[in-house]
């Protein structure tokens, strides 16, 4: 086994400390009891509860939770279908443009994506509200999802789809019964990563928004070009801990998936 050198130390040092360091401060402030965010004035937690009473952020809030959780689940099943037809669909025409399709979100940056859409809810005569960010959100969230399943249907063993099909199954039920569970880890890291990309989206979010369907990080931002306030603190702090939480537990279910996953493999070799 490799030892991690000096200099690769150093570096993995340096590059967490750039990037937890300024959470761990942001954090800590979020207690802090004093008005001013630079300056230490006691442990208190009354910041939180005004953020509870602040019904515009608590607006935003839920504004944001709904896109991501629908977003984020459309964008899952689009995403699996995609790379399924990906994988598995062989040549056919039209393979290269509908690959370069489900990948452009990727390259393509955030402001031509947001324009586009917004030009096109505009000559659709689409109102611009809830329904319109989960429409964009879903357009550029589901590429991650494809790209994360795509990897793990990629390194598939075909012959447990094979020995279902000999045993009479359909290729739906073999789908529902031993390739989905299968892939499952994949699909719910796909389903997280979404959700995470449209709870912090802003530039897309910020074209395709309403009046009334202002979301949380364009709720932050404008609240911040007037000076960063203790609850724009308190509120950061529970969305890192929600972000925290959600990837802690799809890390132990994805652990759980793929030991099941190897001992339904090794079960199925002996049997054979």
């Amino acid at each position: 086994m490799n030892r991690l050198s000096p200099f690769n130390i150093v570096s993995l040092t340096l590059g967490f400390a750039f990037l937890y360091i300024p959470m761990l401060i942001l954090v800590i402030y979020s207690f802090n009891g004093g008005r001013l965010v630079t300056v230490w004035s006691g442990f208190s937690t009354k910041w939180y509860g005004e953020l509870f009473q602040n019904e515009a952020f608590l607006d935003a809030a839920l504004v944001t939770l709904k896109v991501a959780v629908i977003s984020s689940t459309i964008a899952a099943v689009l995403g699996t279908m995609a790379a399924y037809v990906l994988v598995r669909g062989g040549r056919f025409l039209g393979r290269t443009l509908f690959s370069g399709m489900i990948y452009a979100p990727l390259v393509m940056p955030e402001v031509i994506t947001g324009l586009s859409l917004l030009l096109l809810f505009i000559g659709i005569g689409l109102d611009r509200g809830v329904l319109t960010i989960v429409l964009a959100h879903t357009t550029f969230a589901m590429c991650y999802v494809s790209v994360v399943v795509s990897s793990r249907l990629v390194t598939f063993d075909r012959s447990l789809e094979e020995a279902a099909l000999d045993l009479g199954a359909t290729p739906f039920e073999t789908f529902r019964l031993v390739t989905l569970p299968i892939i499952a880890p994949a699909v719910i890291s796909g389903w997280l990563l979404a959700f995470t990309l449209s709870l912090d989206d802003l530039v897309i979010a910020s074209f395709t928004s309403g009046p009334s369907s202002t979301t949380l990080p364009i709720k932050i931002y404008s609240a911040v070009r007037l000076g960063v306030s203790p609850e724009i603190n308190a509120l950061s702090t529970i969305m890192i801990g929600i972000v925290a939480v959600g990837v802690i537990t799809a890390s132990l279910v994805s652990k759980q998936q793929l030991i099941r996953a190897k001992r339904d493999e090794q079960e199925a070799a002996r049997t054979e």
